[in-house]
């Protein structure tokens, strides 16, 4: 078991987003987090991150409190978010050489081969505000493949992307599941992968909390 969740509590302005939530992530699981705009699917990723603590209940990480596992946790853990989270000044190469050096990571050597398999040979020095919308995406999800992380979460991972770039982040996360990994992710897309997919729905638990 990775990840525990239990008895989670959150309410935003004055409404219950969630109560009595529990879950628990496996390796070579995949999980997606369903529920209409504003049900509170981006506040629950942040809250698994460890970057909200508006919340009550419990969350474990390898069967340990994840306040006394943070640095074992923000190893094995990559979050993106809707946005892409890179500097548009700079390269793709640059920002990823940059994002390993803030998690302390040494494959730096890899970088080209990472960004040639999300189909951005012979832009890897072009700064990235020249770049289209769905190149800066394949730049951003780039570091989920140089993050050794073990858990990806990820919100609306497919977001400009082209039908090609959405075959490839499926299959992507297939492959990662089969490896051993996990994956926590949020999207409006339906997925088109052959691999159970464990649900978390939001609504209904609105639904339960009304009951």
């Amino acid at each position: 078991m990775m990840l525990r969740v239990r008895n989670l509590y959150c309410e935003r302005d004055e409404r219950i987003l969630f109560q009595n939530l529990d879950f628990s992530v496996a390796e070579s699981e995949v999980w997606q987090i369903q529920g209409s705009n504003g049900s509170g699917k981006t506040t629950l990723l942040r809250i698994l991150c460890g970057l909200n603590d508006e919340f009550s209940g419990e969350i474990h990480w390898r069967c340990k409190e994840q306040g006394k596992a943070r640095q074992e946790f923000n190893h094995d853990v990559f979050y993106l978010g809707h946005a892409p989270a890179i500097n548009k000044t700079l390269s793709p190469k640059e920002n990823l050489s940059w994002f390993c050096a803030s998690r302390g990571l040494r494959n730096t050597d890899q970088i080209k081969t990472v960004l040639n398999s999300f189909n951005l040979y012979g832009y890897e020095d072009m700064p990235c505000y020249l770049m289209s919308a769905g190149q800066q995406r394949r730049v951003s999800l780039a570091r989920m493949l140089l993050s050794q992380a073990k858990l990806w979460i990820i919100d609306e991972p497919f977001t400009a992307l082209d039908k090609q770039g959405v075959k490839e982040l499926e299959a992507l996360l297939t492959t990662h599941a089969l490896d051993g990994g996990a994956i926590i992710l949020t999207t409006h897309h339906s997925l088109q992968i052959d691999y159970p997919i464990q649900v978390v729905d939001l609504d209904a638990m609105v639904g339960l909390a009304a009951a």
